[in-house]
């Protein structure tokens, strides 16, 4: 049963409204969601789901009525409220008409990264919430343990990179953490710390790679910052056929992490 609220002021409504930007939901470690697919997943991930908001046309739908039951078997709170609030708390124009507000922990590294695992992908400064996205999907596909964000990256909880990630959020070991915390966990951990770089003779399909594996992608624009080149065990760069500078960080590290993860297995 949806608790309806109409009131654009209603201090649910603003606080929601609230966590569309980045520094209110570190405040209160919190982020958004939004469609019907998504909370699904959410829901079968064991997702900590605080509350869902939908709107009056959401309740159209039989398969979207299965949703709102599973919420409430899971005993998630449910607000209904006009259409005309609802696109207040989205960032998309074409809503599927049902948000969810999710509870999120930080993650300590040394916690989070221990020798057991195998392949950590490392990201430093990445900018774009497309990529940011993208590269946790494929992280995921690809059999990544644990995905470090460095300090500078954008905010892993940007409606936009939750969009990209089509659910992976919520399998993925995501620590955020300073470039030293990550260095001195890594050697400690004994990982080969594997760089992409354009300025090194080593193509990425002929190197030997260790079993346990950090693989580095860098800014867009920029690459990967000079102290963690000088930091890395291995530089390796994919070749490049036609006139394109560079590729995509995106596939660029779904490249490596398939390479890297057929040495690993």
């Amino acid at each position: 049963m949806s608790i309806m609220i109409t009131s654009k002021d209603n201090e649910k409504i603003k606080y929601t409204k609230s966590l569309l930007k980045s520094k209110n939901r570190m405040k209160e470690s919190k982020f958004i969601i939004e469609g019907y697919r998504i909370l699904t997943l959410a829901l079968e991930c064991n997702a900590d789901i605080d509350y869902v908001f939908i709107n009056e046309d959401f309740e159209m739908k039989n398969e979207h009525l299965k949703l709102l039951r599973m919420l409430e078997n899971n005993e998630v709170k449910v607000y209904k409220t006009t259409n005309k609030n609802f696109k207040e708390l989205v960032d998309t124009e074409n809503t599927q008409g049902i948000i969810g507000v999710i509870n999120f922990k930080e993650k300590n590294i040394e916690q989070s990264i221990d020798s057991s695992q195998k392949f950590v992908l490392v990201l430093d400064r990445i900018q774009d919430p497309g990529n940011m996205g993208t590269i946790i999907r494929t992280a995921d596909a690809a059999g990544v343990d644990a995905i470090i964000v460095l300090k500078g990256c954008v905010d892993i909880y940007n409606p936009k990179v939750i969009r990209s990630t089509m659910g992976s959020i919520f399998d993925m070991n995501i620590i955020q953490c300073t470039q030293e915390e990550a260095i001195e966990n890594l050697k400690a951990n004994s990982f080969s710390i594997v760089s992409s770089y354009l300025d090194t003779d080593n193509f990425y399909n002929t190197v030997d790679y260790n079993n346990k594996v950090a693989l580095v992608i860098g800014n867009e624009a920029n690459g990967i910052n000079d102290e963690l080149i000088s930091k890395s065990d291995i530089l390796v760069k994919i070749p490049i056929y036609g006139k394109a500078e560079s590729l995509n960080a995106a596939i660029s590290s779904a490249i490596l992490m398939y390479e890297i993860k057929k040495h690993i297995i």
